[in-house]
């Protein structure tokens, strides 16, 4: 009897199983073939939307089974976080003004490890009224210095300001940097000013000036006045808090001379004047009448309404500054050249590389000053900052 090898079955039976396997498909396949178009696409979508459904319900259950589930946890800062508030309770306990100052200080120091930071914080304390908010944006920026590499240098730097800062044994002056302003007319001469905001900001918009400047003006000629005749205005001005009209050899509220407004009328209509503002200027001075020496005195001289004094003013700072820029000299960013040369007149006017700051002097307790610093001094005291701000563009041909 013939023996039989193990390892020969298991390949037959091997063999015959995966003959068995073909055969299947080929049946199968011959089937799938001799079915007609429609019944192929049928079977081929129901198996598709059987998947479809089998994936979601396999997900529904998956989410339902809670695998999904994110039970979170305490975030290592919890601490630092939880006294955030406790912080800026004691900063906003102090002076609001104090708190926004101190803000500053701190944003200063982090810009010099992270000017990135610092900078997207204070411009984002522009659009906020909270005293505290540059303080509290630090103090969630801080949560990320603890261990960097400029944690060690960053809080050194804080530390040396606060220790400068604490050395400081003088007195804090009460009054104002600058002694003119400490003067008591300071006062009644910006309330006096405040009731012509309306018709400056209108003189502005006819000239193209940035209100400030016209007002700038207007502090250095009723300084002057008020200092020159200091008991006789002193009954008008603190009393009733009104603006000082001059009618004789100067004009208005901001003197203006009778010789320089004619000029200002020409270099309005001259288009071939290095002076000339543009077509958009020409007529803002029109005349009513034909006796055009009493319609200027007129203008000039009206207590009740101020708004010639300041077109007249708009238009001598305009022209001036188009003066110098056509002859290559531009000052625009110099405030004090042109108080002084609106102070001085058009014949003062001479454009070179050096110009010189002063005026009239004016003396305010014993205190002398030029006209140009005078006016130079309100420009940039941030007085009446909130009427007449700071503009980017000083003229409007800027």
């Amino acid at each position: 009897m013939e023996e039989t090898n193990p390892h020969v079955e298991t390949l037959r039976a091997t063999s015959l199983q995966t003959s068995e396997k073909v055969r299947k498909k080929r049946s199968l396949w011959k089937s799938w073939k001799r079915l007609k178009g429609r019944t192929k696409f049928y079977l081929i979508v129901l198996h598709l939307f059987a998947l479809v459904g089998a994936g979601i319900l396999g997900a529904w259950a998956f989410y339902e089974l809670g695998f999904t589930n994110n039970n979170g946890g305490t975030d290592k800062n919890n601490r630092y976080l939880s006294e955030k508030q406790q912080y800026i309770s004691a900063v906003d306990s102090a002076n609001s003004q104090e708190a926004a100052l101190n803000g500053y200080r701190s944003l200063s120091v982090l810009r010099q490890f992270y000017p990135k930071n610092a900078d997207l914080i204070f411009n984002a304390a522009q659009f906020s009224d909270r005293p505290t908010a540059v303080q509290e944006m630090i103090y969630a920026a801080n949560m990320y210095m603890q261990d960097d590499d400029h944690a060690a240098a960053y809080q050194k730097m804080i530390a040396d300001v606060d220790n400068v800062l604490k050395s400081n044994k003088m007195k804090p002056f009460e009054g104002n940097v600058i002694p003119w302003m400490n003067d008591s007319a300071w006062p009644a001469l910006k309330a006096a000013i405040l009731k012509d905001t309306a018709v400056i900001y209108e003189a502005a918009r006819l000239t193209g000036v940035e209100p400030r400047l016209i007002v700038g003006c207007l502090v250095g000629e009723q300084v002057r006045l008020f200092n020159s005749k200091r008991e006789m205005y002193k009954r008008y001005l603190g009393p009733m808090k009104v603006l000082s009209v001059q009618s004789q050899f100067s004009l208005g509220v901001n003197g203006i001379k009778d010789f320089t407004a004619m000029q200002v009328e020409r270099n309005l209509t001259n288009d071939t004047s290095i002076y000339y503002m543009g077509k958009q200027y020409e007529h803002i001075l029109d005349f009513q009448t034909a006796d055009h020496q009493t319609e200027r005195f007129n203008r000039l001289t009206n207590y009740h309404n101020h708004l010639y004094s300041y077109i007249y003013t708009g238009c001598i700072l305009h022209q001036t500054m188009l003066q110098w820029k056509r002859s290559g000299y531009d000052i625009t960013n110099r405030p004090d050249i042109l108080f002084t040369l609106f102070n001085l007149g058009f014949q003062a006017s001479k454009p070179g590389p050096d110009p010189k700051c002063g005026g009239s002097h004016i003396t305010v307790h014993d205190a002398v000053y030029t006209f140009g610093v005078i006016c130079n001094d309100f420009y940039y005291s941030g007085e009446l900052a909130e009427h007449f701000p700071l503009k980017a563009q000083r003229f409007a041909d800027e």
